[in-house]
């Protein structure tokens, strides 16, 4: 078992308030996804759950222990980096070993974990080779392998993908869900600040923002039903459109929010108009970028190919019901 109760959590580094009573329980076995901007607090939140950074207040359990006190290498976490903190002068089968050597096993006994956990990664025939001969999808597989021999009761990622390329990206979050299922009991936790990875790989997504939970939920939970303005932009991608004065008060409303996705170009007579400066075509998709006089250009998302190119003037609306009423405070209406 792996369950992780987080009660009334605050850090701070002096008079500096960096996460502010924090509650959140995770079940045995769950992969659960931080997710938030910049200086949130989001890997704090991870380091202090591992050890590497002491609470200021409140209660850290797992398994219904506290743990305040524990050191990190007695809690049974194991952290992968977002820098894959690989020994260089190592072989792969010697970083995947060195801690089970400090734990005094036998021979048999880590190569028998050793070859267990490269043969779970792809990892079998790279046995001998250098960190440096390594990609940097590999050197991430290797690092995930030296956490996984030593059988955690909880997995830790710090963003482990930020330095890869976008098909390595793609590649790395399917060996990871893979990983998942073959650790159906061991607790995943991870940190990000990429939309997608969020939406495919978590079961339950905890924003934060300011040091603070804005929200925890099921991947389309957020995304369908925010629990505010922030929630809404922050989750999905491209983010929400948001139109404000008498845009939006046509709808009742301080701020109104539609989805890329959500949005019909319409003959004439549309809630609103504007003017195209820029046509994105992706192939499967096309994205148009339109002036409606605001800050920022309101983004429509379309299928396939489309007609309409830099200049043309365009009117729309949100489909149906598909859009989102905020208050003043950026609550929903």
């Amino acid at each position: 078992m792996s369950e992780i109760k987080i009660s009334n959590l605050h850090k701070r580094y002096g008079a500096y308030q960096v996460l502010t009573d924090i509650n959140l329980e995770i079940a045995s076995g769950e992969f659960v996804v931080f997710v938030g901007p910049s200086g949130c607090g989001k890997s704090t939140l991870l380091r202090c759950i591992s050890g590497l950074e002491s609470i200021s207040a409140g209660t850290l359990e797992i398994d219904g222990v506290v743990v305040n006190d524990v050191a990190p290498a007695d809690r049974g976490i194991a952290m992968v980096f977002q820098s894959y903190a690989l020994y260089p002068h190592m072989t792969v089968y010697d970083n995947m070993a060195y801690s089970l050597k400090l734990q005094r096993l036998s021979k048999a006994a880590i190569r028998e974990k050793v070859e267990a956990a490269a043969a779970k990664l792809q990892l079998t025939s790279l046995l001998d080779r250098l960190p440096k001969i390594l990609s940097g999808g590999q050197r991430q597989r290797v690092a995930i392998g030296r956490a996984i021999v030593r059988d955690p009761r909880v997995f830790l990622f710090d963003e482990p993908l930020s330095n890869l390329d976008a098909a390595l990206r793609v590649q790395m979050r399917m060996e990871i869900a893979q990983l998942k299922q073959q650790l159906p009991g061991t607790t995943m936790i991870y940190v990000t600040h990429d939309q997608v990875e969020a939406m495919t790989m978590a079961d339950r997504i905890v924003v934060l923002k300011d040091g603070a939970v804005q929200q925890i939920g099921a991947p389309l939970d957020l995304y369908e039903t925010p629990a505010s303005k922030f929630v809404a932009g922050f989750i999905g991608s491209p983010k929400m459109n948001f139109l404000t004065g008498k845009r939006a008060e046509d709808f009742d409303a301080h701020t109104v929010g539609v989805r890329a996705e959500h949005i019909d170009v319409v003959a004439d007579g549309g809630a609103w108009d504007g003017t195209v400066i820029y046509s994105e075509n992706l192939g499967s998709d096309n994205y148009l970028y339109v002036d409606i006089g605001a800050s920022e250009p309101l983004i429509i998302r379309q299928s396939g190919r489309s007609r309409y190119q830099t200049g043309d003037h365009l009117s729309f609306s949100p489909q149906g019901n598909a859009f989102f009423r905020f208050d003043a405070q950026g609550l929903p209406r």
